[in-house]
């Protein structure tokens, strides 16, 4: 994200949030007496020596449950085989979640899932299972025969936006639990009804944003909340593309010579398949089914595919910030934003979309004090533009000591006010934790920047769909078939329902500030109320 980053500077940067997170771990072992978390905890294994493989699993406490041994994988379908629909499907742990259905009325996308994408997440279901596969997981051209089939517990929805809370209420109505991929619905009474649906039958509803799973971000919270970057009035969030690509079809080349990722070739066996049938699949063209993200009555434009997930991680961080250096529960209510100004539109693109392709927008979050202080504001801004992908997509997190950047979900660099190319360490002052400018060349600097390091795991970053989905799949087994309202209170999705209605919430409101130019006051009711006819952000409801 930063814009004149040297090579030595990112690894500076990266040893440093590795020294943070060590020292952090070992002076969580030294208060294991005190009813430190189970999070915590691990981290203190580490920092007593104990060098195991540290998974998600383990970091947030599934591990160990008897999956696979003593637990049977959660027997899953997928409605909704198109680019999520592969990742997931890619990215899933076959001890945790068995898939053995899927649903897509696309051909193309049909034949996909199993096949996969080369070189991208987008494995398939032959990678996990087999040249088999075609034989043992059962296709449903008509996905609510697949609602009827009792052998599958979990349906994986990855669908276009204004299918999700559709699709949702009806799995959770066969007695499903359900997995719905972002933006959680196309409007904010949807979501409210899906929330109400899942209480009523009594069903686990998590949503992915999967920054809820990342052990990457779990780690930046702790950095965050210990205080080391000192009084935080600022994070910058950026998702910049550069989608214009050429059309590589010469059949269409004429008519549209340059393309981007929203506007995809059509393939010609989705048109033979679907074009007489439009009507009813409640599309209006093959281009509003295949083109979806870019029409507002299926989509919810840059905010809802990619805003969501930042100012998601913002509101996380901003959480860490309210809570401190403790293990105090997180109001859910501070992580709201007070208000949103933006603009944004089609600055670009000259065709028939109907979405924006730049936005800006500016949030104000409230600080620690300011119940009592009015002027104790943090400002967030975002912006997503589809022109340009000269930053990397991601987080900065600015404080009055130091400056911690979050780059493609897979790098993490802390600074010092000192430099970026000074390398430093946490030392504890007056009982704060601060950074002090350091030689990492000591024993104890070297041991605290191997710790951090093994603490976050030894391969790369995951991005969080896996343990998304492994996380759901544990909590299913855990609450078993007559739970107790206290193991529903125990075992429920880090991002739930609730958490992901208000990730909607934040998005959504946006894009009406967009359309109107306008600053807009976000409401306590918006977020807690989810009766019938219950507030909803004007021009969420759409």
């Amino acid at each position: 994200m930063a814009l004149d980053m040297t090579p030595e500077q990112k690894a500076t940067g990266k040893d440093n949030f590795n020294r943070a997170v060590g020292k952090l771990a070992e002076d969580d072992a030294q208060q294991q007496d005190q009813g430190i978390t189970r999070r915590r905890f691990m981290q203190g294994l580490i920092a007593a020596g104990i060098t195991i493989p540290i998974s998600a699993a383990a970091y947030f406490g599934y591990r160990n449950h008897g999956f696979p041994n003593t637990m049977r994988p959660v027997r899953a379908g997928i409605i909704g085989c198109g680019d999520e629909g592969g990742v997931l499907v890619g990215e899933h742990n076959p001890n945790f979640v068995e898939f053995i259905a899927y649903s897509d009325v696309r051909p193309s996308n049909r034949r996909r899932i199993f096949l996969g994408q080369p070189g991208t997440p987008r494995k398939g279901f032959n990678h996990h299972y087999g040249s088999a596969a075609k034989d043992r997981i059962r296709r449903y051209d008509n996905y609510q025969e697949m609602l009827a089939d009792r052998d599958i517990e979990m349906i994986v929805i990855a669908l276009p936006l204004h299918l999700h809370e559709k699709v949702a209420v009806e799995a959770m109505d066969a007695g499903k639990h359900v997995l719905c991929e972002k933006l959680m619905a196309w409007n904010i009474a949807q979501c409210k009804r899906m929330i109400r649906k899942a209480d009523e039958k009594q069903v686990l509803l998590s949503v992915g944003h999967q920054r809820h799973y990342s052990m990457l971000y779990a780690h930046a919270n702790d950095v965050i909340g210990s205080g080391v970057l000192g009084d935080i009035r600022h994070i910058r969030a950026l998702w910049h593309r550069n989608n214009v690509r050429p059309n590589p079809d010469p059949a269409t080349r004429a008519e549209r010579p340059m393309l981007d990722s929203w506007y995809p070739i059509i393939p010609g066996e989705d048109r033979q398949e679907l074009e007489s049938r439009l009507a009813s699949l409640d599309y209006r063209s093959m281009e509003e089914l295949v083109r979806w993200r870019l029409y507002q009555r299926t989509g919810g434009g840059l905010m809802a595919e990619l805003g969501s997930h930042q100012l998601d991680a913002a509101s996380i961080f901003i959480s860490a910030i309210q809570r401190g250096n403790s293990d105090a529960p997180v109001d859910p209510r501070k992580k709201r934003p007070l208000s949103v100004t933006a603009v944004g539109g089609k600055h670009f693109y000259r065709d028939n979309r109907e979405v924006e392709d730049h936005v800006y927008c500016i949030y104000e979050f409230p600080g620690k004090t300011y119940d009592t202080d009015r002027d104790d504001i943090i400002v967030v801004t975002y912006s997503s533009i589809s022109t340009n992908g000269f930053e990397k997509y991601g987080e900065c997190v600015m404080g009055s000591q130091g400056t911690l950047v979050l780059e493609e979900e897979q790098n993490a660099y802390l600074w010092g006010i000192q430099g970026r190319s000074t390398e430093v360490t946490v030392n504890t002052s007056g009982g704060r934790p601060v950074l002090d400018a350091s030689s990492s060349t000591a024993p104890a600097e070297r041991q605290a920047a191997s710790t951090g390091a093994n603490a976050i795991g030894q391969n790369a970053p995951s991005r969080g769909y896996r343990e998304e989905m492994e996380h759901l799949a544990y909590c299913i087994r855990m609450l078993g078939d007559n739970p107790s309202p206290e193991q529903r209170a125990e075992f429920k999705p880090r991002c739930d329902g609730r958490a992901a209605m208000a990730d909607a919430i934040i998005a959504l409101t946006a894009n009406k500030a967009m359309k109107d130019k306008a600053r807009i006051e976000f409401r306590d009711a918006w977020f807690e109320d989810i009766r019938e006819g219950s507030p909803v952000p004007e021009g969420a409801s759409r």
